[in-house]
């Protein structure tokens, strides 16, 4: 009997500490009227933007007939203008779509991921089988994201606001723009025997340029310790990026191994060539502290 009540009161304590819907976040008011969400939206994807996407596709998915046999190519999104992500959650079963900006992402999984979304205030719209069921404002900051929970009956939930790195979205250039041999975006077409070169070598993403990296190296080596260079990079490191051969010329600026190694850990997740990060081996002087730099690379993977 005695082992029934513990029981009985174990069950009790999991059931007050499960997650339950509206208990977390701040809710977002629901701007969306009576009349929008009684009848089926069937005009869905223009509230937010008129047909943005028409000049690719139309509404049913195929070219546009007065598309030109050979399209202009942006190879590189811009992202002067900032970027900002947004995940959102619906935990429970049903085929839902969220529209925000201009983008609209459909799917029965309950989770959706907006990359490459402008700064500011966004208006944000909920579908369950085509009916409008939620709307609302979300402001978004430069490199963030906004996570989010939405609950048919409570209604939507901002969960939380993290940062993101720096000049995150160009990471999203190189994605595509690599397998090509072309990490810094240079204008590639399929229908040319050839690649242009605009000289960038390898300064893509958010890499310094060879003028700038010569400038900053001489910076560096007027940090007269190591332990003040260290702290000079640090403060870098929240700022840019870096390749395998930049990496390596810090390192001859460190008068230890153990500086040295500290500073290529540091520097890993700011490589954007990582499969290169063996080049860095014969920077020590001693192979000890090469194996434990390889040892730390491989459990990063």
């Amino acid at each position: 009997m005695r082992k029934f009540y513990f029981l009985l009161a174990a069950f009790i304590a999991l059931g007050f500490s499960a997650q339950e819907a509206g208990k977390a976040g701040e809710l977002l008011k629901n701007e969306a009227s009576k009349t929008e969400t009684s009848a089926k939206n069937e005009a869905f994807g223009r509230n937010n933007s008129q047909d943005k996407s028409s000049v690719f596709r139309n509404d049913n998915g195929f070219r546009n007939s007065t598309e030109k046999s050979r399209p202009n190519y942006n190879w590189n999104q811009n992202y002067a203008y900032g970027y900002a992500e947004v995940f959102l959650r619906i935990p429970e079963q049903g085929y839902f779509s969220i529209e925000i900006g201009d983008q609209k992402i459909s799917n029965a999984s309950g989770k959706f991921r907006f990359f490459d979304l402008m700064p500011g205030n966004n208006v944000i719209s909920i579908y369950e089988r085509n009916f409008l069921v939620y709307r609302t404002r979300i402001n978004i900051k430069n490199n963030t994201r906004l996570v989010l929970d939405y609950f048919t009956h409570q209604g939507l939930y901002l969960l939380g606001t993290y940062n993101l790195r720096n000049n995150y979205g160009n990471v999203w250039n190189d994605t595509w723009n690599s397998p090509y041999g072309n990490g810094n975006g240079n204008s590639w077409d399929p229908y040319d025997d050839y690649q242009n070169d605009y000289g960038y070598g390898d300064t893509y993403g958010n890499v310094m340029s060879e003028r700038e990296f010569s400038s900053f190296l001489q910076m560096l080596k007027k940090q007269s310790f190591d332990d003040r260079r260290l702290d000079f990079l640090k403060s870098q490191l929240n700022r840019t990026d870096f390749n395998t051969r930049q990496i390596k010329s810090i390192m001859k600026e460190f008068s230890f191994d153990k500086n040295r190694l500290e500073f290529a850990k540091m520097a890993y997740r700011n490589c954007v060539d990582k499969r290169n990060y063996f080049e860095l081996y014969d920077a020590f002087d001693f192979e000890s502290y090469a194996r434990e730099l390889n040892k730390f690379v491989q459990n990063q993977r």
